[in-house]
């Protein structure tokens, strides 16, 4: 089920839904340049007591593209208000990459509506992370639009290492062409200004970290740190698996979600 939310004056967002309605709620927050339909591989394998709940953040695919802000707070205000338009009150959260690091400010800011943290290719903040800095000096900062559709599939492919099907890797490298410039750069650098890792230990929600040891963005530092700051956080390692386990790994992470789910949330999260 596919809707669209005003989530503050001028900025409207797609919502992809599936599972049961009356199930427990997961938020699925997107990578930098993926949107909502990137996440069905993972949404089509879930445990049917879910309700899956995509939403396209600012700036991607075809939610609105404002000239700003793109600050992380500004992404967790619209996942508060999509999931208030939803009328849910409290959820499972899960971030890739940059929803990532939307993921863990929105349990920061709202541990009452944080019912527990999947964290998946996760950066423990990207503020002082080489990896991003090189990113974003090499191919983000000059970058102008319309987005190259080869710079969009070479990103896509340089986060994989195992293959996903042809059809999808050409939806997930259309999708990233619909990201404009100025988002891209706006997005980057206020997530390598954002230092959350002094506020890690606020997370009090149920937390699985899922990292791929074949991934060129995040490493096992990185994960290692996110355990060190998030009490009682555990770690699941892919082995040969890239940067997005939910594309390369679906069944095995819709399986992990689902067992976390039943293992450790109530039966009523709404």
């Amino acid at each position: 089920m596919k809707t669209r939310i005003t989530v503050s004056p001028g900025v409207e967002l797609d919502v992809i839904q599936s599972g049961d309605l009356a199930g427990i709620p997961l938020l699925l927050l997107h990578g930098l340049s993926d949107s909502a339909p990137s996440m069905r591989p993972l949404m089509d394998r879930l445990a049917p007591g879910i309700r899956a709940i995509a939403i396209t953040q600012r700036g991607h695919g075809d939610s609105s593209k404002p000239a700003g802000p793109y600050t992380t707070s500004v992404m967790v205000a619209d996942a508060v208000a999509a999931l208030d338009r939803l009328g849910v009150r409290r959820a499972v959260v899960f971030g890739h990459s940059m929803g990532s690091v939307v993921a863990q400010r929105f349990a920061i800011a709202h541990p009452g509506r944080t019912a527990g943290l999947i964290l998946e290719g996760a950066f423990p903040g990207p503020y002082d992370n080489p990896a991003v800095d090189a990113f974003y000096e090499a191919e983000i900062a000059d970058l102008s639009d319309p987005i190259d559709p080869a710079f969009a599939r070479g990103f896509q492919e340089s986060t994989l290492a195992r293959p996903v099907s042809p059809a999808f890797l050409d939806l997930v490298s259309a999708e990233s062409c619909k990201l404009p410039s100025h988002a891209w750069k706006q997005i980057l650098t206020g997530m390598m200004a954002d230092d959350v890792v002094a506020e890690l230990p606020r997370i009090r929600a149920s937390t699985l970290l899922l990292w791929g040891d074949q991934d060129g963005f995040v490493t096992r530092a990185d994960q290692d740190r996110l355990l060190a700051g998030i009490t009682g956080s555990a770690l699941t390692v892919f082995p040969g698996t890239g940067h997005d386990p939910h594309w390369e790994e679906p069944d095995r992470v819709a399986e992990l979600i689902s067992v976390f789910i039943a293992r450790h949330i109530a039966p009523v999260a709404a």
